[in-house]
């Protein structure tokens, strides 16, 4: 940054990508966090000069910028309460509900409105002062969809990209938000919107139409202009996250991987068909869906527990909201009474693990099952069908994947696409899944590896980047002091 008085690329995110530790003393370590965003956008970063914006992960914990892996890092503080009701209330129980088919109910409360608010406000001030003059900034999900707007208020010279990790809903559910003006607009601050699925974007296109009247023409919206700067043309398309599915290709062709894999096996007691499921445990992940499935096909005596077994991954979820908490109740009594009713001394029905993982350890289960069961009642992309798939260099295994998932788009030549809303349709995918010949395991794997290991995460960054730089910049800096986040007063909607 020599000479310069900001950043090239600014990344702003929820989380930063490092993970803080505070010792009995208070001395604050961090440590570089897992994740598919990190692996892609490390390299554009310190190729561009970059800075990265995000919370540290704990309440009321202050600390300076600073600089990590060729990147400067730019922590956000939150609160206490700003974590309960930003955070955990209006993301995680009003707008993550809402997106996702609304499996469960959200819910509405002004408190966590202004909370989101203003959180957003502090994201967007971070992210304007580490900007160098007409720099790129990329904001991401769906806890900063107001970050855009109120950036380009204080910074009409950026160039600004918006990308949303999940669902964004068809209208119907959508416009259920008492406050969906300012979401829509707070979104339409960016110069490109980028959705998971050509559905996902369709759904924001219709739901602009609806809530602003604005001119729409295909992906591109026209946002008016006013006496400060013309109108604008934004955006809104598909750009399908991946994985860094090279290196997980490898990590899963280490002597150590393999090992651990014939291990997992051996201490199953060497079933001839083992089925997976990775999971966090969430609402949306049809878990409960899929292990009803399986103890009705355990039941109807289509397979038994001598021969097949099923482990279940659940990492732990949002255990501070209360629909979590009441899933994994759930989901624990579903497999404890499969169990009771199915297992025999050394064999069980079903593994079930309430933990995380490595990668390593990922890796090996993946290469150790023989059918990956992937039954999300709504997902934007689900990474771990890809995970799967970049682990099988020995081009075996079968892929039962969730329709309504995002990679449903990219993955239907070599998958299974079941409906987990139908059971005894899932229960008939399933057995033919289990007794797939390895002839077609075969075709469909290498069809499957083709896609994932070509079209990988790094290809996506770039991808999205190379829009996002290549449209025209219709704005002009302002000097005067930036307009309030948003100019309509916030619709009084349900809750206290």
């Amino acid at each position: 940054m020599t000479g310069k008085d900001g950043y090239d690329l600014v990344v702003v995110s929820n989380r930063l990508p490092v993970d803080f530790t505070v010792d009995d003393e208070g001395h604050v370590d961090w440590k570089r966090s897992p994740g598919g965003l990190v692996t892609a956008l490390e390299p554009v970063m310190q190729k561009s000069d970059g800075a990265w914006v995000g919370w540290s992960g704990a309440p009321d914990l202050e600390v300076d910028p600073f600089d990590a892996d060729d990147m400067r890092l730019v922590p956000v503080t939150l609160s206490a309460t700003e974590i309960e009701r930003y955070y955990e209330g209006f993301s995680n129980d009003t707008l993550w509900p809402l997106y996702h088919d609304v499996i469960a109910p959200p819910a509405f409360h002004r408190q966590w409105w202004d909370a989101y608010r203003r959180v957003n406000q502090r994201f967007a001030d971070a992210a304007a002062a580490q900007a160098e003059q007409g720099a790129t900034v990329w904001v991401h999900d769906y806890q900063l969809q107001l970050v855009p707007r109120m950036l380009r208020e204080q910074r009409p010279d950026l160039k600004i990209g918006f990308f949303n990790h999940i669902p964004f809903p068809p209208l119907e559910l959508f416009q259920q938000l008492p406050w969906r003006r300012q979401v829509i607009d707070g979104l339409l601050g960016a110069d490109l919107i980028g959705f998971q699925r050509a559905g996902d974007a369709s759904n924001f296109i219709r739901a602009v139409r609806r809530l602003t009247g604005y001119t729409t023409r295909g992906p591109i919206v026209t946002v008016p202009g006013d006496e400060d700067r013309p109108s604008r043309n934004v955006r809104a398309a598909a750009f399908p996250i991946s994985i860094d599915s090279r290196t997980f290709d490898e990590l899963a062709r280490t002597p150590e991987v393999q090992a651990r894999s014939r291990e997992i096996r051996a201490d199953l007691g060497d079933p001839e068909c083992m089925m997976l499921g990775v999971d966090r445990l969430d609402y949306t992940k049809g878990i409960r869906h899929r292990i009803k499935a399986y103890g009705e096909i355990l039941q109807d005596g289509r397979i038994d527990v001598e021969h097949v077994t099923l482990v279940q991954v659940a990492s732990p979820s949002r255990e501070n909201v209360g629909a979590y908490q009441e899933l994994r109740e759930q989901v624990e009594g579903l497999v404890g009474r499969i169990n009771g009713e199915y297992a025999e001394i050394g064999h069980a029905a079903i593994h079930y693990l309430h933990h995380s993982y490595p990668p390593e350890e990922m890796a090996a289960l993946y290469l150790a099952a023989d059918v990956m069961l992937v039954t999300s009642l709504r997902d934007g992309m689900n990474l771990v069908a890809k995970e799967y798939i970049a682990a099988r260099s020995d081009d075996r295994g079968v892929l039962v994947l969730s329709e309504f998932t995002g990679a449903a788009d990219e993955l239907a030549g070599g998958a299974l696409l079941v409906n987990p809303h139908d059971i005894d349709g899932m229960k008939d995918i399933i057995v033919a899944a289990a007794n797939m010949d390895v002839r077609e395991q075969r075709k469909r794997m290498r069809r499957l590896r083709r896609r994932v290991l070509a079209d990988d995460v790094s290809k996506w960054s770039e991808s999205f980047l190379g829009v996002l730089q290549a449209m025209p910049s219709r704005d002009t800096p302002r000097t005067h002091a930036p307009s309030r986040p948003t100019d309509e007063a916030p619709v009084e909607g349900e809750g206290a």
